[in-house]
Parts: structure tokens; sequence; C-alpha cells
């Protein structure tokens, strides 16, 4: 007969499972007890990263904790604008805060840190350049380069309209330019007109 495992055994596993990181009503959904969770915390198994939100010691630091913690706290947000920019290198922009994407009509995140600027987005503004990143084991969602420029330039009067040329400037320069999805993103952001001449000059 093979040995039960011990109740931070079977913790460890569902932490695992969930590439390191566990929220602490999905810790107790896997059948984890809160007082085993505080006790691998205050043991150092675990370390709190966010309230509610536990990553296994073991694992490496992450290289990107802010998005991670957006990611794993405001499941229905998607990483835009100067965050998805910086993300892309289109940007010498330092975000302090992460700008994130809610759909319009959703609960209103809470979070304590790390600081967030939240955007409300609706219909295919908000479905449409969705990409999937693999940021330290974690599943984040991010707008493509191509859906960020528009996106920026849509919210030009907010995060200035330098910002939005710097984007264009260094998309020409540092990537394979993807003109169809710029005019593609740019018309189901509305300023199409906007930006056809910011990007007729570098082409």
């Amino acid at each position: 007969m093979g040995t039960r495992k011990t109740s931070y055994e079977k913790a460890r596993d569902a932490f695992m499972s969930r590439q390191g990181h566990l929220r602490t009503a999905e810790a107790i959904h896997l059948g984890i007890h809160p007082r085993t969770l505080y006790s691998m915390r205050n043991s150092g198994l675990v370390e709190q990263i966010n309230r509610g939100l536990y990553r296994l010691a073991e694992f490496p630091p992450p290289g990107n904790p802010d998005l991670v913690s957006v990611a794993l706290k405001i499941r229905g947000g998607v990483i835009c604008l100067i965050s998805a920019l910086s993300f892309h290198e289109l940007t010498t922009q330092i975000p302090h805060q992460v700008y994130v994407a809610i759909e319009r009509g959703a609960e209103p995140p809470r979070l304590d840190f790390p600081p967030i600027r939240v955007f409300w987005f609706s219909g295919a503004v908000y479905a449409e350049g969705v990409d999937i990143h693999d940021v330290d084991g974690v599943p984040v969602r991010l707008y493509s380069p191509e859906k960020t420029i528009a996106d920026c330039f849509k919210y030009r009067n907010k995060i200035g309209i330098d910002v939005c040329v710097e984007a264009v400037r260094m998309y020409r320069q540092h990537r394979k330019l993807n003109i169809d999805d710029l005019y593609r993103f740019a018309k189901i952001c509305r300023v199409e007109k906007i930006i056809r001449p910011y990007l007729e000059a570098i082409l």
C-alpha cells in the first residue's frame, strides 16, 4: 500500500497544477484547508504575493510580477496601452501602473497591488487582437502589437500623441510590418483616418 500524502503534499500538488500560483478561493476549491495554506505561508513554503494570491516558494521569482499578479487576479482583463507597448518593446515609457482593459459591464477589479489603471473596452475593441503570452509560467492576456498601437491612437488624449508616434516608429524599426492588421484594428477602433498619415510617413 502506498503512503497517504500529507496535507502539505496535497497542497503542493495543487499549486503545481496551477503553475505554482493559487488564489485563496482556488486553493479551497482544490481541497486545501485555509489553515494549511496559512501554515505553509508562515513556514515559507509559499509566499503571499498579493492579497489572496500565493506562489509556491520553490518556483523561481517571477520576472514580471506585476503582469502575473494582474493576470491571476483580474481574469477577464487584457494588458493594454502603455503596459502592452512596454511588453512589446514599442515604447521608452516606463509604466508606473499596469494598464488593463476590462469588458464594459464587468465587475470593477479590486486589487491592492500593483497599482492599475482600468480602461473599459466594449465589443470588438475589447475582444479583438488578444494574444496569450507565457509570463513566468502564467498565461497573460495582452493585445497584439498592432492592436495596441490602434488602441493608443484611440486613447491618444489620455496617454499622449507622442507615445503613439513613438510606438509607430519603434514598430517600424524593430518588427516586420503587418499593415493589414494595423489598418484592420484601426478601423475597429475608429481611428483609421487619424493613424493613416503617421503610417504613410514611415512606409
